[in-house]
């Protein structure tokens, strides 16, 4: 086996590999055979159709069949021969029988980048703020007033901020009607800034059965892609106007939003300890993008191109789902996929970046995944979805290539987790003193 190796690009290689005569022509001996001595062909008997008409009406079957086997029996061979440590599968191409007898084919591979690995113990990074004012609390409690508020209509006043608008509207982008922005009888909270701050704002002040035409410039950053930096003139009619009757906040409020709660301060208390848990879990996450910021600012090294392309669609079949979700794909949507592509693909290059640091970690840190971590793991799952650990195991199947996603994450988590707890929390007004220092440095 003659195996060739050429540097494309820091990280890529193209292998070139020939496979001697005697061993190619025996494969293909081998499978002549085994469809000469099978085949059914009109006039021939089974086993007594002639090599020369096997080779006219199969010859292309064969050879790709043998070709594949050829490959298969021999990339790896030619990687370890020549101490090749791929990260993503080949890119196979050019298979060719050549006249000579010989066989040749191209692999396209990229190699684990080569980086030295910077201080990553004792990390400075600020400290996120976890605390619940009263302020916060009040706010919860008057969201829930509006949440339980029953509706009633109203007829002798137009609408004000507050109101429930049901509407008719039609939007209409460069004087065309929008299939996809149009409803009857919809329901906006006026001022709640759901819809558009914009376009509920020029509902204010209209009257029932009123019909009117109002333009609204959508950010480029609207969530959805549909209107996202469009300018949309809408054609709507007010069907019906209705206002909330708020009800008063005390103990009989608090045993409505719910059974477990006999008073008002009770109520409170438990808001209180949800704020809390919700910001405990922002403040993790936070922490943790404070830590891979760092990291990243200082490792800088090229990242193989078919793992940056992996996860570019990753992240595109994330949106496609996404807009799968709202009754959309991406040409409805009016997103390019060529441009959601090269939008992603910074953000794309960090994540495999990240990844490969991480690992690096890992490997001096000894950090792996055992047994108890995975038995965390399926029960966090089990514990999201109501189901028994039996039976996400199941999901998962007993096969490595199943796991190894799973793996992956439980070991991320375990190498951040060790991160965090190497890491110098510092106060927000320090870190900003700390900034201030070095800009005027």
């Amino acid at each position: 086996m003659d195996v060739v190796v050429e540097k494309l690009a820091d990280l890529t290689r193209k292998i070139t590999i020939t496979l001697p005569a005697v061993d190619v022509q025996k494969e293909l001996k081998i499978a002549y055979d085994k469809v000469q001595q099978d085949v059914k062909l009109k006039g021939f008997r089974r086993g007594k159709v002639p090599r020369s008409v096997v080779l006219k009406n199969f010859k292309q079957q064969v050879e790709g069949e043998v070709a594949e086997k050829l490959v298969q029996d021999t990339y790896f061979a030619a990687i370890e021969q020549e101490k090749i440590d791929p990260v993503v599968h080949p890119e196979i191409s050019e298979p060719r029988f050549k006249e000579d007898g010989t066989f040749t084919y191209v692999a396209m591979i990229d190699t684990k980048p080569e980086f030295e690995l910077q201080s990553y113990k004792g990390l400075e990074v600020e400290k996120p703020v976890v605390a619940v004012s009263d302020e916060e609390i009040a706010s919860e409690l008057e969201s829930l007033r509006v949440e339980m508020a029953p509706l009633q209509s109203v007829v002798d006043r137009p609408v004000a901020k507050g109101d429930i608008a049901v509407v008719d509207f039609q939007g209409y982008h460069n004087d065309k009607p929008m299939k996809e922005v149009k409803n009857e009888n919809f329901s906006i909270d006026v001022g709640s800034g759901r819809i558009s701050p914009e376009f509920e704002e020029k509902l204010v002040g209209m009257k029932l059965g009123e019909e009117a035409s109002h333009e609204v410039d959508f950010p480029a950053k609207y969530p959805n892609p549909v209107l996202a930096g469009k300018k949309v003139s809408f054609k709507v009619k007010v069907q019906d106007v209705k206002e909330r009757v708020l009800p008063e906040l005390d103990d009989e409020f608090a045993k409505d939003v719910g059974s477990e709660y006999a008073t008002l301060a009770e109520l409170k208390t438990a808001i209180r300890e949800r704020l809390l848990k919700a910001k405990e879990d922002k403040a993790h996450g936070d922490l943790t993008d404070r830590i891979m910021h760092k990291l990243l600012d200082i490792h800088t090294f090229p990242v193989p191109i078919r793992l940056v392309r992996f996860e570019v669609e990753e992240m595109i079949k994330a949106t496609v789902k996404s807009l799968e979700q709202n009754g959309l794909d991406l040409e409805s949507a009016g997103i390019n996929r060529e441009e959601l592509a090269e939008r992603s693909r910074p953000t794309a290059e960090k994540r495999v970046r990240g990844d490969f640091i991480l690992k690096k970690i890992a490997e001096v840190e000894a950090i792996k995944v055992n047994e108890e971590d995975m038995d965390r793991g399926f029960k966090r799952i089990g514990d999201q979805y109501n189901m028994p650990i039996a039976q996400v195991k199941q999901y998962f199947g007993g096969s490595r290539d199943d796991l190894l996603p799973f793996v992956n994450e439980l070991l991320n988590e375990k190498i951040l987790a060790f991160l965090r707890a190497e890491a110098i929390l510092i106060d927000a007004l320090v870190a900003e003193t700390t900034t201030s220092e070095d800009v005027e440095a």
